[in-house]
């Protein structure tokens, strides 16, 4: 994961627990069902986001090996035959 990448992630990550702290007030001061319901229509979305840049970083960096120098700790390369498997995999993982 490189440098950007993870500031990235954690400024996204800490906008995200600030949207669910703010759902878990808004149910504590009696908000509205459809107000609650946009908040977490909000916080699925920015998941769904940030998932999305991970799996794109794993598939990028550790399926196809793109742009990856062996020092840097990164996934192994994998064999030709078995980036479809790993491909599938992750999408299973990732789409459940």
């Amino acid at each position: 994961m490189t440098g950007e990448l993870k500031l990235d992630s954690q400024r996204r990550l800490a906008r995200i627990a600030g949207q669910v702290a703010g759902i878990q007030r808004m149910v504590d001061h009696d908000r509205t069902c459809g107000d609650i319901m946009q908040q977490i229509v909000a916080v699925r979305a920015a998941l769904d986001h940030l998932g999305v840049t991970f799996l794109s970083e794993h598939l990028q960096t550790c399926v196809l090996h793109q742009g990856v120098s062996e020092d840097e700790g990164c996934c192994v390369d994998l064999p030709a035959d078995r980036r479809t498997e790993e491909i599938r995999a992750t999408l299973k993982r990732f789409l459940k």
